[in-house]
C-alpha cells in the first residue's frame, strides 16, 4: 500500500523510549522492581543549604554543591533515575518565565552536574513556567488575565529544549497546555536530539500514588 507520507516528514519518533538502557527495561513487561521509581530532587539556588520541605516529610530542596553527596549513596544503593524540580527563590522572575532557561537557573545546573557525577543515572526534568513567572501561573497570561495558549506553548518548548541541551533524558511537562507536546517534540526533532530525549506523560505522574503529596 501506498504511503501518503511526505519523504521526511515525520508522525512520530518512539526511538527515545529505548535509547536509555533504563528505557529499555521500563518497556520490557517486567513486574514492578525499585529500578522503576524514580526519586523527586528539589533543586534551590541557595547554593549550600538543604530547606527541609514541611508538606513532603522527608524531602529537601537542596542547593546544588550538596546534589552530589545526598544523591551518591541512593545511586549505590541502586537508584536509576531522578526527576529534577528547579525551586528557584533569587532569579529576577518576569511575567514570561525568561529565566527558565538561563545557565544558573537550579534545573540547568543540577543536570551539569548530575550528568558528570553520575553517568549511567536517567535524568528527567519537570517543566513548567509557573516556578519562573512573576504572577505565578503556568503560562503565558494576556492582558485580560486570561492564557494565551500559544505563547506559552512557544515557551513550555524552548524551555523544553534548553534542559535537553543541558543534559535532560527525559521532558516532563506539568503544565496542561494545549499541544505543548506537539510543540516539544518538533522542537527537539528540529535539533536533532528526539532520539535520545523522551516525554514523560503528566497522567504517568499523576496517576502514581507515589504522586499523592504534590496534589
Amino acid at each position: 500500500m501506498a504511503s501518503n507520507l511526505e519523504p521526511n516528514k515525520h508522525t512520530s519518533l518512539l526511538h527515545a523510549g529505548y535509547h536509555h538502557p533504563l528505557h529499555r527495561t521500563w518497556q520490557a513487561g517486567l513486574p514492578i522492581t525499585a529500578d522503576m521509581l524514580m526519586y523527586p530532587i528539589f533543586v534551590t539556588d541557595n547554593d549550600n543549604v538543604e530547606e527541609k520541605i514541611d508538606t513532603l516529610p522527608g524531602q529537601s530542596r537542596w542547593g546544588i554543591n550538596l546534589l552530589v553527596d545526598f544523591l551518591t549513596p541512593l545511586v549505590a544503593n541502586g537508584l536509576k533515575s531522578v526527576i529534577i524540580f528547579g525551586v528557584p527563590v533569587n532569579i529576577k522572575k518576569d511575567a514570561v518565565g525568561s529565566a527558565a532557561e538561563d545557565p544558573n537557573t537550579p534545573a540547568i545546573r543540577a543536570l551539569k552536574v548530575l550528568s558528570k557525577a553520575f553517568p549511567k543515572l536517567l535524568l528527567a526534568c519537570d517543566v513548567c513556567l509557573c516556578p519562573y513567572t512573576s504572577h505565578g501561573h503556568c503560562g503565558v497570561l494576556r492582558e485580560d488575565g486570561t492564557i494565551d495558549n500559544r505563547a506559552s506553548v512557544k515557551r513550555l518548548a524552548d524551555i523544553s529544549l534548553a534542559y535537553a541541551r543541558a543534559g535532560c533524558q527525559m521532558i516532563a511537562p506539568s503544565d496542561m497546555m494545549d499541544g505543548r507536546i506537539k510543540a516539544i517534540k518538533d522542537a527537539l526533532v528540529e535539533e536533532g536530539i528526539a532520539h535520545k530525549t523522551s516525554l514523560m506523560s503528566y497522567s504517568a505522574k499523576f496517576a502514581s500514588g507515589f504522586y499523592g503529596p504534590f496534589r
